[in-house]
């Protein structure tokens, strides 16, 4: 009856090895009518395997144990991988009860941690992200007791069908050990980013990209495309020297793509290679995130309390800034670095083209500003308008919050308004095409952003006004003028809010009350701000002012509620609510003194 042993031996191994080929090669040649073909062949293999396996007599008893807990395996994924769970479940479950006592061997470790890796993923595929969690954790928890207790490189599961000749060498056995575990970790990741977890989802994350390429064991694509999402985290908690590491990191690798073969699951191509274009970009759209995240951050180090620039508290940061960087970055370099030494090389290489430090002044933010532009260009040539509209904009958009935030540095009046005039030349023509019944929300953010660029305008050209000694005719033409355009906009924000009726809700909702309240107050003041001659005209210019900051203070006795969202715009409309009837009043007598 010992099939199985003997002679019979090497032909169960063979069919092993057909049902692994099935699986693994064979199914990626499966047709769409039949996508399961494959696996269901190797399925039936596998079965033949375990009945002529329960009649062997072969290795005794410990050895047939072993060799059954890695058929449940195998059966467990092809289950899984046919989207039979529950089948899947159990045979992974019966693959660990078999396990159990000798978890901790060479001979079943990694095949266990395989196993929990499994049902990790089972679990996570039923919504079930706690118990995956505990999986997962649990197959960590005895990679780290075997290193400690043993650390010799164990079997792979796929040996335990092998003749002793074609047994793996230690070499191998590890870098197959270290890839399991590596997906442990990556899995893991996962799991904590679906349970808010963020920092230590991030922290996982990190040490799998790390793992992945000290192991050789990744797709360069899927691999950048983790980095670059890696350093938006790190970008929200305003680690730039770790963001520009991971993008640095990005990019290179992601230079390899189509070149170098993957030693993920063999020499095989990478799956999403016909996304390469797309990938590209989207790797430069983190990159112009990257520079305008690092020059809003210091800005609002360096601004005052009206938002411009504080040259005591930039003196200040200049001086420190020496002392502690070289020290900070020396420390932090080691956690974060990637990669064998020819990747560093290129990395650090890549880090060396854009600033990681907070930039002080008008020159070193340009420097940053113009990487960031350089990238916009790169995401633009994939991200059009046609057929990308929301990408494009979005693009467009931070390329507008490039220009207004390093026209915070620029110390010239003149050339600070011929920065948000370029903002204005690329953001209206794109207003101008959007169709309002689709594109409603995004019209909004047009729309305010423009109001608000005309309106930063017109207050430079004032403060430009105020330093001559007499505002001459084309000045105050260019104030009115930017100061109408302004009022433009923010007119068709507060329009876009009315109802079909064309009335104005009488409570607005969260999300539009600050901006709506803004609005109003920057119309209020810029009809204030409205340079004439005309005596009844500037009446009536201050009347419509009073109107607007009326209704903010109305608005506001009515809901409480709203009173946090602008109390700054409050307190200073209740100003101007006070003041503005006895200038209007002083003004009719001197105009009926005239008559």
């Amino acid at each position: 009856m010992a099939a199985a042993a003997g002679a019979g031996w090497p032909a169960v191994c063979e069919k092993f090895r057909a049902a692994r080929t099935l699986s693994a090669v064979e199914s990626l040649k499966d047709p769409e009518t039949e996508p399961y073909r494959s696996k269901y062949s190797a399925r039936a293999l596998l079965q033949e395997v375990k009945q002529l396996l329960s009649a062997a007599e072969e290795g005794g008893e410990a050895v047939l144990a072993v060799r059954r807990a890695v058929l449940e395996y195998e059966l467990g994924v092809n289950h899984t991988d046919t989207e039979e769970l529950s089948a899947g479940e159990e045979h992974l479950q019966r693959c660990t009860q078999l396990l159990e006592p000798h978890r901790l061997s060479p001979d079943c470790v990694s095949l266990y941690i395989q196993a929990q890796n499994n049902l990790g993923i089972l679990w996570s595929q039923r919504d079930r992200i706690e118990t995956a969690q505990t999986y997962l954790e649990s197959a960590e928890a005895l990679y780290n007791q075997y290193m400690k207790e043993d650390g010799n490189p164990p079997l792979d599961p796929s040996e335990h069908f092998m003749a002793e000749e074609e047994k793996l060498t230690d070499q191998e056995r590890s870098k197959r050990f270290e890839k399991a575990y590596t997906h442990t970790l990556y899995y893991l990741a996962q799991v904590y980013q679906h349970l808010d977890m963020i920092e230590k989802a991030a922290q996982y994350c990190h040490t799998t990209l790390k793992r992945q390429l000290e192991y050789c064991g990744y797709y360069p694509v899927e691999w950048a495309r983790n980095a670059a999402t890696l350093s938006q985290y790190y970008l929200s908690k305003e680690c730039f020297m770790e963001a520009r590491h991971c993008l640095a990191a990005a990019s290179v690798i992601f230079s390899q793509a189509g070149q170098v073969p993957s030693a993920e699951d063999g020499d095989e191509t990478e799956p999403d290679q016909q996304d390469l274009p797309e990938r590209k970009a989207e790797i430069a759209r983190c990159w112009i995130k990257y520079c305008l995240n690092l020059l809003q951050s210091a800005r609002k180090l360096l601004e005052d309390n009206i938002g411009e620039l504080d040259t005591d508290r930039q003196l200040e940061l200049k001086a420190q800034r020496k002392k502690e960087e070289d020290e900070k970055e020396k420390g932090r370099k080691k956690a974060v670095l990637f990669g064998t030494s020819d990747i560093c090389d290129s990395v650090l290489a890549m880090e060396e083209k854009v600033s990681s430090v907070y930039p002080l002044d008008f020159q070193e933010a340009r420097e940053i500003f113009l990487v960031g532009q350089n990238y916009v260009q790169e995401a633009k040539e994939f991200f059009q308008v046609d057929g990308y509209v929301t990408d494009h904009i979005e693009i467009v958009q931070d390329h507008s919050a490039l220009f207004k935030v390093l026209a915070f540095f620029e110390e010239d009046y003149e050339r600070r308004c011929k920065m948000h005039k370029r903002r204005i030349d690329m953001l209206e023509p794109i207003y101008t095409d959007l169709n309002p019944q689709y594109y409603l929300l995004i019209r909004r953010q047009l729309q305010c952003e423009l109001a608000d660029t005309y309106y930063e305008m017109m207050d430079l050209k004032v403060a430009i006004g105020n330093r001559l000694e007499k505002l001459d005719s084309h000045t105050v033409k260019k104030i009115n003028s930017l100061a109408q355009f302004a009022i433009k906009y923010y007119e068709l924000f507060l329009d876009s809010l009315r109802n079909p009726d064309k009335v104005f809700p009488e409570k607005l909702e969260e999300d539009v009350l600050r901006p709506a309240m803004v609005a109003k107050f920057h119309i209020a003041r810029l009809y204030g701000k409205l340079i004439t001659s005309d005596s009844k005209k500037q009446l009536e210019n201050m009347q419509t002012s009073l109107e607007y900051y009326t209704f903010l203070v109305d608005y506001c006795e009515k809901y409480p509620d709203a009173v946090p969202a602008i109390e700054t715009e409050l307190e200073l409309s209740k100003e101007m609510v006070n003041l503005l009837p006895a200038s209007m009043e002083r003004l009719r007598a001197k105009m009926s003194s005239l008559v």
